[in-house]
């Protein structure tokens, strides 16, 4: 999983809103110690719906003009409990200086100073993962980044 998602720089974040309908977009995330990460601003849809509930999905697909086929794209699908992490916290000033040396450290420098820019630490609770035809996998293990064949039981299914 941790490869495949390696070579995806946004994640489509899939949040409800307060009438519970789905909601879908998109972020530039970080992966660090098993938890992802999207700095977003509170303008943003996602945002207002993170804040009224905390349950999203993260979303990373091959890309179609890479894919051999468009009916089996590579795809990982994450459902997660989200956080906001405290501007200023020591978490906070970690992640984002991960999001400097990923991403334009001008910009990330930029959006730092944006008040009402805020970042969400997103905790792996259940997801699956398919790389082609009959290759269909749960993701699991102790860090929730290892993936399971589908054919085998799953324990972690709605396990927290």
């Amino acid at each position: 999983m941790k490869h495949f998602i390696a070579g995806i720089q946004t994640a489509i974040i899939g949040t409800l809103d307060a009438k519970g309908a789905p909601f879908s977009s998109y972020a530039p995330y970080m992966y660090d110690q098993n938890r992802f990460y999207v700095y977003i601003s509170d303008i943003a849809t996602h945002a207002k719906n993170l804040q009224r509930n905390p349950k999203a999905s993260l979303f990373f697909v091959e890309d179609e003009s890479k894919t051999d086929n468009l009916f089996a794209r590579k795809r990982v699908s994450l459902q997660c409990d989200s956080q906001k992490i405290t501007r200023g916290s020591e978490r906070f000033e970690e992640v984002l200086s991960l999001f400097a040396e990923k991403f334009d450290a001008k910009m990330v420098a930029t959006l730092k100073k944006m008040t009402d820019f805020n970042l969400y630490e997103f905790k792996v609770t259940y997801g699956e993962a398919t790389f082609g035809f009959g290759k269909a996998y749960f993701i699991g293990g102790e860090n929730m980044d290892e993936l399971i064949p589908r054919g085998e039981a799953n324990p972690h299914h709605g396990v927290k």
